[in-house]
């Protein structure tokens, strides 16, 4: 069941760009550096902010100190991830719809830097699919080596990266745009940039993107 208004009216007259991939896998780099080539038009938008948000609050906990990849985040994030799966389950869309309607006014590429799941996805797809001034989207996974992502700090979590929120995308085929993003010849960060932001400027008309 999903509570309150769809969020979608946030979305309106925006492109929308939502990026997914594996911990480590450099969703947070790829989201900065497409920020940085956009400019102000741009604003990355953490679907795990409110749920972090909402999680410190009821925690007692430094909700800052959650956003960063730190070991602090590490300690609770199992138990953070129960949690969220938990308030998903009563409302799917609750987080997405928390994390739209903080976009800012002069925002014109919408850069969601973390959808884990399918119904993150679907509440998106919804929202491009509408019959009615339909949001245009793109999906992107973000990928990278065993061993580069092993060199960037991973290391398996039982109850983490076995879990839905590491793996409910994996058999995902939706996907418009697929990155390399190991480090090696086989990098196509640039290339993805560039494929966006050319999608951005024909779903927008926005000459200065």
């Amino acid at each position: 069941m999903e509570e309150g208004g769809d969020g979608g009216q946030s979305l309106r007259g925006r492109y929308v760009v939502v990026l997914s991939g594996k911990r480590k896998s450099g969703k947070d780099y790829f989201a900065d550096v497409l920020k940085k080539r956009l400019g102000d038009a741009a604003c990355i938008v953490r679907l795990s902010g409110p749920l972090k948000r909402a999680y410190a609050e009821e925690h007692g906990l430094d909700y800052q100190r959650l956003l960063d990849a730190s070991d602090f985040k590490e300690k609770y994030r199992e138990d953070m991830i129960a949690w969220g799966e938990a308030r998903r389950r009563h409302d799917h869309g609750f987080f997405c719809r928390r994390a739209v309607q903080e976009v800012p006014a002069a925002c014109r590429v919408v850069i969601v830097s973390d959808a884990r799941r399918k119904t993150d996805v679907a509440w998106f797809e919804e929202r491009r699919d509408a019959a009615a001034r339909g949001v245009p989207t793109v999906f992107v996974r973000i990928g990278a080596t065993l061993a580069a992502r092993t060199a960037r700090g991973w290391a398996f979590t039982a109850n983490v990266d076995d879990a839905e929120s590491e793996c409910s995308l994996d058999d995902y085929t939706g996907f418009d745009v697929l990155v390399e993003n190991s480090g090696g010849d086989a990098d196509n960060v640039d290339e993805a940039i560039l494929d966006i932001m050319q999608r951005a400027r024909a779903a927008t008309d926005t000459a200065a993107l």
